[in-house]
């Protein structure tokens, strides 16, 4: 057995992958249970070279043959990006708010930016161009264009999504916005503190530390898991049960917590069936007070970015289990396995920890980008349906500087990724945003969300919707601009939508989607249409 140090083990694996991979990439094959913890005296010593080596010969050096045998060898293997790591697919700004269903920023820069490869050979965008993108959703195309230096326009339907999108975007005086997040931040925990017995919390969680300690020692039980030594099914199920019966006036009264009474200035928020199922009373009454604190702040700059942080709050807080974060299935009250974390979690019971964690770090990331944002960049983000939205219209109103520049020109291509039929309902996946802001939904709006399914009707709506879009945002465009649009096309539609909208599919890059979020890994993959106008049809 040849152990090594996890730095050795870090320049072993660089050299074998041919790709850089840290200490910290080791540290986390060990503590996540993928290879096994060598010791001494409680202290990580190293890891066996045979089983790191056999772990990438399973997971790394054969996934790319796996996939083009799972889903087809026109895999375009150079857009898998499969080098990266978590940071730089979530970098700055672009891990401001999650957001379920948006590609990486890596994927955008590799079309938008002006150098070419053995690949790719054409620049399509240059410095000072103009991107439109008309499916904006959380804004990765308008981030990335600015860090560019190109101009761009994001057009959604979703409130939401525009408000995402607009503090993404926008431009901050540092200071400014420091100490007013900073000083709402304070407030909010004398707030928490005077109002709240933070001693039960406390308890709870030295309870649950010592029981996962015993019963869940990691990285030894995730191993044993990986191994098959263990059934987490059974194992888990009797340790749950274990826990909440040795704990069971500690149990009554976080019930009791869970129902406490929210104060009559917020009122309001117990309206919502959504929010009382969801949040627990305490919760609810610190998001109040922290949503007081944004109305009396006089910048409505820092007023949107409050906004935001207070809805990653309130999704993070939310009565759920870890796993089922995304998408909600039942409320979570009590204590419970934890199938992401291996061992016994709880819900959030206060907002305090996840309010400094997100705040300092929108605070980090707004700066992180406005010193990679181009200086003389210009930007747009315009809230409504893409099939009819007058574009010059929307800028006139939002940026005139931009609109003047606009003015005599056209735009100059597209990045976009449409939504996937039947796959997403938009609006749904941010509802606590839209309850506790009291922001209006449009649902009916969306093009293929998951509600409507994937028959033949749902199919024939969607294709219509895509082509509408096509056909409005045309008009915009130059005529030799390029479309660039990521679509998962396994019902073969964007043929049809081309055809619809006048357009030629010129180039299609197949590419495997491995830095996903959610649990399903099986392989999948998406294309990138590359379309163009069909000359001589476009006359305006």
């Amino acid at each position: 057995m040849t152990i090594l140090s996890l730095s050795e083990a870090s320049e072993w694996a660089t050299d074998y992958l041919g790709k850089d991979v840290s200490k910290s990439n080791i540290s986390y094959l060990v503590q996540y249970g993928k290879v096994k913890k060598l010791q001494t005296e409680g202290k990580i010593t190293g890891v066996d070279q045979a089983e790191l080596k056999k772990y990438y010969d399973m997971n790394v050096k054969t996934k790319e043959e796996e996939w083009k045998e799972s889903i087809g060898d026109d895999l375009n293997w150079d857009l898998s990006f499969a080098e990266l790591r978590e940071k730089d697919t979530t970098k700055h700004v672009h891990r401001l708010h999650p957001y379920k269903g948006k590609f990486i920023p890596q994927l955008v820069e590799y079309f938008l930016d002006e150098k070419t490869t053995e690949f790719k050979k054409t620049a399509y965008f240059k410095p000072g161009d103009t991107v439109l993108d008309p499916f904006m959703g959380s804004g990765t195309t308008l981030v990335q264009a600015g860090e560019l230096g190109l101009n761009s326009v994001g057009i959604d339907v979703s409130q939401f999504n525009y408000e995402m999108s607009k503090v993404k975007t926008g431009t901050y005086e540092g200071e400014e916005l420091k100490t007013a997040l900073e000083t709402t931040l304070a407030n909010s925990k004398k707030f928490i503190s005077e109002t709240f017995d933070e001693g039960f919390d406390n308890a709870l969680k030295e309870k649950i530390a010592e029981f996962n300690k015993l019963h869940f020692p990691n990285p030894e039980y995730k191993y044993q898991v990986k191994q098959g030594e263990i059934d987490p099914n059974m194992y888990s199920a009797e340790k749950e049960d274990m826990f909440l019966t040795e704990n069971i006036e500690m149990i009554r009264k976080l019930k009791t917590i869970r129902d406490f009474e929210v104060g009559e200035s917020d009122e309001a928020l117990v309206e919502s069936e959504f929010l009382k199922k969801w949040y627990n009373g305490r919760i609810l009454r610190e998001l109040a007070f922290y949503n007081n604190q944004i109305a009396e702040v006089g910048s409505a700059e820092i007023r949107a970015v409050m906004r935001i942080i207070m809805s990653r709050v309130a999704r993070s807080c939310r009565s759920t289990t870890h796993s089922d974060l995304a998408t909600l299935k039942e409320a979570q009250i009590l204590p419970y396995y934890c199938t992401k974390h291996y061992k016994i979690c709880t819900p959030i019971n206060s907002i305090a920890t996840r309010l400094k964690q997100y705040t300092n770090g929108t605070i980090r990331r707004l700066a992180e980008y406005a010193d990679l944002r181009g200086e003389s960049v210009c930007s747009a983000v315009i809230h409504g349906d893409s099939r009819e939205v007058d574009i010059l219209a929307e800028v006139e109103k939002s940026n005139p500087q931009f609109a003047e520049e606009l003015a005599g020109r056209k735009l100059d291509g597209v990045f976009t990724s449409p939504p996937y039929v039947g796959q997403i309902d938009y609006h749904e996946q941010h509802a606590y945003a839209y309850e506790l802001f009291a922001i209006e939904r449009v649902d009916e709006l969306e093009i293929g969300p998951l509600y409507k399914g994937k028959g033949k009707q749902a199919k024939e709506d969607y294709v219509a919707g895509i082509a509408a879009v096509l056909n409005n945002v045309a008009k915009y465009v130059k005529d030799d601009g390029d479309f660039f649009l990521v679509a998962n096309d396994k019902h073969g539609l964007y043929p049809r939508i081309a055809e619809l909208a006048k357009m030629d599919i010129v180039a299609e890059h197949k590419r495997p989607v491995l830095n996903r979020t959610e649990r399903d890994r099986a392989p999948y993959s998406e294309i990138i249409f590359h379309l163009k106008k069909k000359k001589g049809l476009f006359i305006y």
